[in-house]
């Protein structure tokens, strides 16, 4: 195993109608385009501070690499995606920077305005250090990172109907594990797909300033909360 590090971004077009959906009642179609495009450019500046040679952006769909190369500097590798579901697509992706990369790969989305370069160094201090997994736990009962020092084909083989649900990282530790690899856990972070989201990021005090203005304006949060489906 070598210790050369990468970071892989999953990432949708900032498109209107595309991009942050669940959060269109209450920002408007242009403005989650607006939104999504700082937070790839934030999530890229985060990945290339740590890992600057060895940086990759899975995009979808598959003719937005255009609006992605607009976003990322120069020398991040651009990737389309490829697969159905989300954990398709993230093993696709892993699969194709392997192809050109060996030793520790982190994935991160694009959905979590908290992520620091420090979340990523502690990843890969786990992973440098004997953990085989390593997964950033997200409020929702997802993960904003994966982390692996080598191909883990087990790390997004889980049941089809738990993707986008709350129960996605309990299933991938419990898969992992059952495969006899070690998983370290990191910080929790929330991630942003909702109002309460977005009403909880903007209370902050660590939110990027870039991403402050975009989270301010009407508010429509129902009393029961919004569906994350």
């Amino acid at each position: 195993m070598t210790d050369e590090r990468a970071v892989l971004v999953m990432a949708k077009a900032p498109r209107p109608g595309l991009a942050k959906t669940r959060l269109a009642p209450m920002l408007g179609d242009d403005r989650c385009a607006s939104l999504q495009s700082a937070l790839i450019t934030r999530a890229v500046a985060v990945a290339t501070s740590v890992a600057p040679g060895a940086t990759f952006v899975a995009f979808d769909p598959s003719d937005a690499r255009g609006e992605l190369a607009g976003l990322v500097p120069p020398g991040v590798e651009l990737l389309p995606q490829r697969g159905g579901h989300l954990g398709e697509r993230m093993a696709a992706a892993v699969t194709d920077v392997y192809a050109v990369h060996q030793g520790l790969l982190a994935v991160v989305g694009t959905d979590i305005p908290l992520l620091e370069a420090r979340h990523l160094r502690d990843a890969f201090a786990a992973l440098a250090g004997g953990d085989d997994v390593v997964l950033g736990p997200a409020y929702d009962g997802g993960y904003y990172l994966a982390g692996m020092n080598r191909p883990v084909p087990s790390l997004f083989d889980i049941a089809l109907q738990l993707w986008g649900g709350p129960d996605v990282l309990a299933a991938t530790v419990a898969r992992v594990e059952a495969d006899g690899l070690r998983c370290r856990l990191l910080e929790v972070l929330r991630d942003l797909d909702t109002p309460e989201d977005a009403v909880a990021l903007a209370a902050e005090p660590a939110l990027p300033s870039a991403l402050r203005p975009l989270l301010s304006g009407p508010v429509a949060v129902s009393p029961g909360g919004s569906s994350r489906g």
